[in-house]
Order: structure tokens, then sequence, then C-alpha cells
């Protein structure tokens, strides 16, 4: 499947911690994803539950928990280490999210993932 990169904003838009959603490419099935910063790091993953097959959040940017120290599913709760995206606690244990390439240039962040066609 090719690749597409694209900018999902400035680094400094992005709360800290914070997250921010990206969908790359057009039609019924777009690959949809999110980026999590963490001070000057991000990191990047596809917006699947490995658990249940569906999306992560239920309201935007909406991935971490409570505290911020974690991305969390808001369906069945199961916790995954943002650096990583592994799964720590939950029906999910010994998985992890698909992570996809990210990067900042010059104060922006880019993501490079499945052009979604």
């Amino acid at each position: 499947m090719p690749e597409r990169e694209i900018s999902v904003g400035r680094l400094d838009e992005i709360g800290d911690p914070g997250c921010r959603e990206f969908t790359i490419g057009e039609g019924d099935w777009p690959f949809r994803g999110f980026v999590v910063r963490q001070g000057d790091d991000v990191f990047a993953y596809q917006n699947f539950c490995v658990h249940a097959g569906h999306p992560l959040n239920w309201k935007p940017d909406g991935f971490l928990t409570r505290d911020k120290s974690a991305i969390i599913c808001s369906s069945h709760g199961a916790v995954f280490s943002i650096d990583a995206g592994e799964c720590m606690g939950g029906p999910c244990r010994g998985k992890a999210l698909r992570s996809v390439a990210a990067e900042v240039r010059d104060g922006e962040v880019f993501v490079t993932g499945p052009d979604g066609r």
C-alpha cells in the first residue's frame, strides 16, 4: 500500500501532553490515526482498538487517561503506553497499537502512513 506524508499542525498547538487526530486519504475508508505529544516528543498510532476493532476515542482528540499518563480506549478501558503503544492493562494485554512514523521538523508535526485509498 502506498504511503503519504501529511502535516498535522504545529507542535506548540498540541497540548503537553496532548493529542490530535488525523486522516490520510479520502473516501469511505481513509486511514485514521492520532499523535500524542509528550514534551518535545511525538508518537503516532492508528486509531484502532486492538481488542474490539473500533476507534479508541469517543470525543475528538480524546485519547489520554485523566492524568494524561497513558492512552486509553474509551470503550473498554484498555490502557496503552504513550511511547510504545503497548497494552499495559485490560483485555488486550500483550498486544500493541499500530505505530505510524512521526517527526517534528521546524516546529511542525508530520506523520507518514498508508494512503488510505
